[in-house]
């Protein structure tokens, strides 16, 4: 089914995302993880796609295991980096005949990394809307889409960046998934801007918990954003992993529970292919899953 006719069903929609293993034993974590979460019954589960393409085979190839062999719903990620409208095509092509009916796109980060110049592909697209459109056209997929809590990083100013969903709304996109964030405020300020712009389709949050504070500050760097001073005080002066492991899943359930307490239309989790995690907060929240 596609996703956003899931989530329109009703209730609050909850799912979980994942990364192509680079080998074996990265393999057997991802699908330790999947086996794991399964009994959730998330709403669904994504795929990213590496920068360029780079896991291309692979996020085909785990998406059509995870539509085969387990209950749940995939959704694969696609970037305009380094594709030709052709080359979209056929990968979209491989996506329909795995049984991936969902599709989470993207624009991608430039070759050179987050904050260079964005060069299009010749013969490909310059804008997530773009690509958004040639999925549409091809029916038959389910389409996500990516939001930002504080705005992309290239965004000359947050209504701007409103601009931005909406051209991928009007484009055809179902629904969206943040980027991960620690603010409520920043979150409930994105879908004020976006509905204020005429987006209506649910706009779903990113959860990252917090399990090792320097990885997740480098990834917040690569968003040009920084983690908040608010958030980063709660670890002062902690050292030990297991105690930073517990503020950081004491902070991602409190987020959460903000969060749909406030009318969030479900919960995205980012696992880093582990379970773990996600599985205590999933269990923190109670009855409000």
């Amino acid at each position: 089914m596609r996703i956003g006719d899931l989530i329109a069903e009703g209730g609050k929609s909850y799912s979980f995302e994942f990364f192509p293993p680079k080998d074996e034993d990265g393999e057997r974590v991802l699908w330790q993880s999947i086996r794991d979460l399964e009994p959730l019954r998330p709403t669904f589960v994504s795929v990213t796609y590496g920068a360029g393409g780079s896991t291309r085979e692979g996020t085909i190839r785990v998406t059509s295991r995870i539509a085969k062999e387990t209950s749940l719903t995939p959704m694969a990620h696609l970037t305009c980096v380094g594709h030709t409208a052709e080359e979209l095509r056929a990968i979209l092509r491989a996506y329909a005949e795995g049984g991936v009916h969902n599709v989470m796109v993207l624009r991608g980060d430039p070759t050179d990394g987050p904050g260079t110049a964005w060069t299009a592909t010749e013969g490909g697209f310059n804008y997530a809307s773009e690509l958004v459109d040639l999925v549409h056209s091809l029916d038959g997929f389910g389409i996500g889409v990516a939001a930002f809590p504080e705005g992309h990083r290239d965004a000359a100013s947050l209504e701007a960046d409103a601009l931005v969903m909406r051209r991928k709304y009007d484009a055809g996109a179902d629904f969206a998934v943040t980027e991960m964030f620690f603010r409520a405020s920043d979150y409930f300020g994105l879908v004020e801007r976006c509905a204020a712009n005429g987006v209506d389709f649910p706009i779903i949050p990113g959860i990252m918990p917090i399990t090792n504070l320097r990885s997740v500050e480098r990834m917040t760097e690569l968003s040009g954003r920084d983690v908040p001073p608010e958030v980063l005080a709660r670890f002062e002066g902690v050292t030990d992993p297991a105690e930073v492991r517990r503020i950081g899943i004491e902070v991602a359930t409190e987020l959460c529970d903000k969060l749909l307490a406030g009318g969030a239309p479900g919960l995205h989790f980012y696992t880093l292919n582990r379970s773990k995690a996600t599985r205590e907060i999933y269990a923190g929240l109670g009855s409000r899953v």
